[in-house]
């Protein structure tokens, strides 16, 4: 039976135990599910050797379901935030070879004959799956989803290379129900949104890029085409924070790898600096819980990347420029027992949960469904719609409106506005990463690179208030007190000491800064 039209698909990986517990349950709240029918897919993938129909976003396959054959040609084929939705052919052929004579669509037909022109065909890579599927209905919206667990593996040359995969393909009815039955399938199952398709997937496989590892990850250059939209933009602020958010989920997960808090951290604060530099364009309503959540989650990933500079940085350097008389033995015990025994424990427990599980789905849904609608502004369209170099000027301005005014009064912050002004500084930084695209480098470079050299003080003023509170981080020390005791008052004279000095350059940093051209303007 021949298939033409655009699917919506939402991808995601999980561990396989993860995938067969979801297999084997029975009812789903919310949705009516069918019984599982299972079937073995052997699918070959095509391309000319200049891989033109990756590079235009194309998947052409031929697969095997028993003894039928299907060729499916995919138009559109990136993922963003696990979403897929290309435009599919699907067209029953006599056996594994491509016949383009059984195409019905003439578009799809043309765009392939564009794109390959007099260019050969031939096998890139195939899959091996065990697909089990189910479907899920819902009457009150009309709502018709299939799952398809996929477990089997990549296969190119003498090379193989395992996969596991939920699909979810929307059938009917409204794109956030893939959302919905997503939450309620997954429950506390950490997840992962896939990254490629499959298709993509071989051609990494096929050129012996290696399997991603949950490593701590860093958020791409976000890159704007001129005139874009303001909500575009948003939108794809949006995708870079959930990515860098959902992967360092996994790596704090897999990993002591203080890098995978930090970067958990990072992804989260410039979430919440995009819900503020977009404010204007924005709907309150739905905005809150998310920033509510993301914000709960970075104060248990900061908690636990301020122990692990507390540790790393402020007190173990210190070891080999102490007198030989103090050790930091009983110090650095305790200090690493607490972050390991309750803080990480604390932060890995959340992650694990129903709930985060939740705040990712519905920040998917919240990016790709056009959340931030507001029903009541009836000015809202207009300013979604305009290019984001009108909003990114006034949004800039405005957050460094903020910086200017703590920074005249540089000598007479008190340590709570200190902190203050280093908050400020970042949500500015994060603003100058999204937008800095649309400025000329040459202007953008200098201002960044004199507002950094502030930013390092008042990292570092930040860090000495760590060290300042060892004392009762560290109460429940009894045995060895006194060498503790001892230890922590090195660490924070040391610091101070050091703090004071660097604090001293700070006027002639803000004078730099403050002096430097605004790209912006």
């Amino acid at each position: 039976m021949s298939k033409s039209g655009r699917e919506i698909e939402l991808k995601l990986e999980l561990e396989s135990s993860a995938q067969d517990a979801i297999k084997r349950a029975g009812s789903i709240k919310g949705f009516t599910a069918g019984r599982a029918v299972t079937k073995t897919l052997q699918s070959i993938y095509f391309d000319t050797p200049d891989q033109a129909l990756r590079k235009a976003k194309v998947s052409l396959r031929v697969r095997k379901s028993g003894r039928s054959w299907l060729q499916t040609a995919k138009l559109g084929t990136g993922v963003m935030g696990g979403l897929s939705s290309p435009i599919e052919a699907e067209h029953p052929v006599s056996g594994r070879a491509l016949d383009f004579s059984v195409i019905e669509d003439p578009t799809v037909r043309a765009k392939l004959t564009e794109i390959i022109g007099e260019a050969p065909l031939s096998e890139c890579f195939e899959t091996v799956m065990k697909r089990t599927t189910r479907q899920l209905t819902r009457e009150a919206d009309g709502t018709h989803i299939e799952l398809a667990f996929d477990t089997g593996n990549i296969l190119a040359g003498a090379g193989s290379q395992p996969l596991v995969e939920l699909e979810m393909e929307l059938k009917s009815g409204p794109s956030l129900a893939l959302f919905e039955a997503a939450k309620a399938l997954l429950d506390d199952a950490p997840f992962r949104f896939s990254p490629y398709s499959k298709a993509e997937r071989g051609y990494r496989f096929a050129e012996g890029q290696e399997v991603e590892e949950h490593k701590p990850f860093f958020a791409d250059k976000i890159s704007f085409s001129a005139g874009i939209s303001t909500e575009l933009a948003f939108r794809d602020v949006l995708r870079s924070c959930l990515t860098q958010i959902s992967e360092n989920r996994l790596a704090v997960l897999a990993s002591e790898d203080p890098e995978g808090p930090h970067q958990l951290r990072v992804g989260l604060r410039r979430l919440r600096s995009a819900f503020r530099l977009f404010k204007q364009v924005l709907n309150p309503a739905t905005l809150a819980p998310l920033d509510q959540m993301a914000r709960t989650i970075a104060g248990e990933a900061g908690a636990l990347r301020d122990l692990d500079v507390l540790v790393d940085e402020i007190v173990a350097p210190l070891v080999d420029k102490a007198p030989p008389s103090l050790s930091f033995d009983a110090l650095l015990a305790d200090l690493n027992a607490s972050r390991d025994k309750d803080i990480r424990t604390t932060l890995t427990d959340h992650l694990k949960s129903a709930e985060v599980n939740q705040f990712l789905l519905d920040l998917a849904a919240y990016t790709e469904g056009r959340g931030w609608l507001d029903p009541e502004n009836f000015d809202q369209t207009t300013l979604l719609a305009q290019p984001i170099e009108a909003h990114a000027g006034k949004a800039l301005a405005k957050q460094w409106k903020k910086v200017l005014g703590y920074g005249k009064r540089l000598e007479k912050l008190s340590i709570e506005e200190r902190h203050d002004m280093r908050k400020a500084m970042k949500k500015m930084r994060y603003g100058i990463e999204f937008f800095g695209s649309l400025y000329p480098s040459d202007t953008v470079k200098p201002f960044l690179k004199r507002m950094k050299k502030l930013q390092d003080i008042f990292g570092y003023l930040n860090d000495v208030a760590m060290a300042e509170s060892l004392p009762d981080k560290c109460r429940a020390l009894e045995e060895r007190s006194m060498e503790a005791a001892q230890a922590i008052g090195f660490v924070i004279g040391w610091h101070e000491a050091q703090c004071q000095t660097k604090w001293l350059h700070a006027r002639d940093y803000w004078d730099a800064t403050r002096a430097t051209p605004k790209f912006w303007t």
